[in-house]
């Protein structure tokens, strides 16, 4: 069997196949099938200069493999997975002032004096009654509303 692959499989069918997983690595994004890809177009370069039987061809596609998947996870792991762009430090401290009153349980909207998830003006709600003009600051952050209350309670 052995003999009949190093006779059948010569070096193109190595690129192709590193073609095709780097093709499959375009919809999966793993890295994995990139490395894969990357080691099998290396194996058949090699073969085309070096002629190998197919269970050394076989052998060195395994290590290559798995020596390029972890140098690719190496390097990305490194790299930051989460962007802070367009966020800011907000805290329940931060304040804003009512541009549109608030009735309890009813939405109205705040202009924070700092960005509050990259946004200065929220639709905001809160438990009592709040005029146009009042000073308040966050209590809780729920999807796309604010929950605020008095700039001078403390809960």
């Amino acid at each position: 069997m052995i003999e009949f692959l190093t006779h059948t499989v010569t070096w193109w069918h190595w690129v192709l196949l590193g073609l095709l997983f780097i093709i499959a690595e375009m919809a999966t994004g793993t890295f994995i099938t990139l490395g894969f890809g990357l080691a099998a177009i290396l194996v058949g370069l090699l073969d085309l200069v070096v002629n190998m039987n197919f269970l050394l061809q076989l052998i060195l596609w395994i290590l290559l493999s798995v020596g390029i998947v972890t140098l690719l996870f190496k390097y990305f792991k490194r790299q930051p997975t989460v962007s802070n762009t367009g966020q800011s430090d907000y805290g329940f401290d931060t304040l804003g002032t009512v541009t549109e009153a608030i009735a309890p349980h009813h939405r109205g909207a705040v202009r924070f004096d700092t960005p509050v998830l990259g946004n200065t003006v929220w639709r905001a709600t809160s438990d009592m009654e709040l005029a146009e003009g009042s000073r308040v600051s966050i209590k809780e952050v729920q999807g796309q509303l604010i929950r605020v209350i008095p700039a001078i309670h403390t809960n």
